[in-house]
């Protein structure tokens, strides 16, 4: 059995997501007055916290905002999962008003994106009865909009979000995939209480996540995401980690991956270039046992099925 590791990368290399060190460029359009002074706000915050952290990292920005006040650890939570949903989010004209809508999962709309045509490439090459599961830290949607709700679950089979359905019908979602997605760090389609159809979080700021810093602890609410997490490594031999940078300081998922991971055969590690030797590296010494490959990030992704898989060489 086979298992994917998503990171970061995979979101920057299929849709431009930013990184946690490219995270706060204000690339997002507010909505209206509000919106015009949360990003007003967060900019000024920034601002101020870099001149006085002239070596600072966006991590620890967000760790020392999120413990400064709730207002404060409010503003930047929902910066964050505003500018990872950015290009996910349109607008209508409808009874007289322009309204905002967050893509639902199984939106034919979804698809006028080559950010999500793009993952959906790279995801279907691995979509098999051998495919374990799929782990990722990441809080978007690039995974549900790729494979929609027929093909994949949150650990619980046949499991119902809140929300309607893809229009002009409305009726219940039911994810009735069998291939199970763990989001070890969230998702900006969740609270704590419940799973929704689309990525209101990106729109609301409201949003189950554990955001990027150096102290970074899983609620309650995310130990199930964890408990999938698990059972997929536990199941496969081969695995395909693309874009995860292995930040010491990332020690919960650190400890997942190395204590569940241990019948690891092989192991394909992709992300820049200049990473491979940190990458391989710290992998060796995660996985002593697993015979460990690595790959540029490519254009294109043309692999076969198996974690030995290659990119078109001419794409990277």
């Amino acid at each position: 059995m086979i298992a994917l590791f998503l990171g970061a990368g995979f979101s920057k290399w299929a849709a431009g997501l930013p990184l946690a060190s490219e995270l706060f460029d204000f690339n997002i359009e507010p909505w209206g007055p509000r919106e015009s002074q949360y990003l007003n706000d967060i900019r000024e915050l920034k601002r101020l916290w870099d001149s006085s952290h002239p070596d600072g990292l966006a991590e620890q920005f967000v760790a020392d905002t999120l413990h400064s006040n709730k207002r404060v650890g409010s503003l930047v939570q929902w910066y964050i999962v505003r500018r990872l949903s950015e290009q996910f989010i349109w607008k209508e004209w409808h009874a007289g008003k322009w309204r905002r809508h967050s893509l639902m999962i199984d939106e034919n709309r979804r698809f006028r994106l080559r950010e999500i045509e793009k993952a959906q490439e790279f995801l279907l090459r691995y979509y098999s009865p051998t495919l374990a599961g799929i782990i990722t830290t990441n809080y978007d949607m690039l995974v549900e909009y790729a494979l929609g709700t027929k093909r994949f679950n949150y650990g619980i089979p046949n499991e119902e979000l809140r929300g309607r359905g893809p229009y002009p019908v409305s009726r219940p979602v039911v994810l009735s995939g069998s291939i199970p997605l763990a989001k070890l760090h969230g998702s900006v389609s969740w609270n704590a209480h419940q799973k929704f159809t689309e990525g209101r979080g990106g729109i609301t700021g409201n949003a189950l996540i554990v955001p990027p810093t150096h102290e970074k602890e899983l609620p309650e609410s995310l130990i199930h995401a964890q408990r999938v997490g698990e059972s997929i490594l536990q199941k496969s031999t081969r695995m395909v980690v693309f874009g995860f940078a292995f930040n010491p300081y990332d020690q919960v998922v650190l400890s997942l991956l190395q204590s569940c991971g241990t019948d690891l055969e092989e192991v394909l590690l992709v992300n820049k270039s200049s990473s491979a030797e940190s990458q391989t590296k710290a992998a060796h010494k995660m996985w002593p046992k697993a015979e460990l490959s690595f790959t540029a990030v490519p254009r294109r992704w043309t692999a076969d099925v198996g974690a030995g898989a290659k990119p078109d060489a001419g794409h990277t």
